[in-house]
């Protein structure tokens, strides 16, 4: 799908892989819809990328969002929030709130702007996700568990839109990226491999997912195979994993 002159809503487009998206799309000419939670952060991105700020929570106003964007050609849905720690220890609250932003927001965002790309025939609906969704990680049960279900929703829209010229349906799959995401969880990242991975990367695989109408994109490529090898040998994966974490 050609993006230049799209109209793009990214949600989650203050920091970090939302707001690199919004500047690799404004670079490619789509016209920009930002949305956040952080006012100050979120007008500066607009300012810089020449979007329009919309200011409000993804998670209890999906409906405004989407009807103050549309008509919307592509959705990214990158808003995200996680937690580390036992599930066992996890407060009370945090489950709702976390499938909430991970997983109910963009399938209620999909529901109201996908019926515009059907008639159309042209859009395209882009779920960041996370390789925690593909192989789950310990100590983030919930998010593991709200991403892969996000993965399956997308798997399944994508098959009931195989008749339907036009639209298209991307996963992408960071690993570890350089935001402010590990601060916020409440546990930082400490480890020395994988090294965190710029978020203009996760970017431009967003963009070359929409362009080449790619279904997965997994960045950076390798963990492709961690993520197929839990598939087709689970025993030996998991082995694996308690070795290497």
């Amino acid at each position: 799908m050609r993006i230049d002159g799209a109209r793009v809503l990214i949600t989650g487009a203050s920091s970090g892989i939302g707001a690199a998206t919004a500047r690799a799309m404004a670079a490619a000419g789509s016209r920009l819809v930002l949305a956040g939670r952080d006012g100050e952060r979120l007008r500066a991105v607009a300012a810089e990328t020449g979007g329009r700020a919309v200011v409000g929570d993804v998670t209890t106003d999906a409906s405004g969002l989407a009807g103050e964007a549309a008509p919307v050609d592509v959705l990214v849905c990158n808003a995200g929030e996680g937690w580390a720690g036992p599930f066992a220890r996890m407060p009370a609250g945090r489950v709702d709130a976390l499938v909430a932003v991970n997983l109910t927001a963009p399938i209620e965002l999909a529901r109201l702007l996908l019926p515009g790309m059907i008639d159309r025939r042209r859009g395209h609906l882009v779920f960041v996700a996370s390789i925690a969704g593909a192989v789950g990680v310990g100590g983030e049960a919930v998010y593991s568990a709200a991403k892969a279900g996000l993965v399956v929703f997308a798997e399944a829209l994508r098959d009931e839109l195989s008749g339907s010229p036009g639209v298209g349906v991307s996963v992408v799959f960071p690993g570890v990226v350089a935001t402010p995401f590990f601060a916020r969880r409440g546990v930082p990242y400490d480890r020395r491999w994988p090294a965190p991975i710029p978020p203009e990367r996760v970017a431009r695989g967003i963009v070359t997912a929409i362009r080449r109408g790619r279904s997965e994109c997994y960045v950076p490529g390798w963990l492709r195979l961690p993520a197929r090898l839990r598939g087709a040998a689970p025993g030996l994966f998991h082995g694996l994993a308690r070795r290497t974490g």
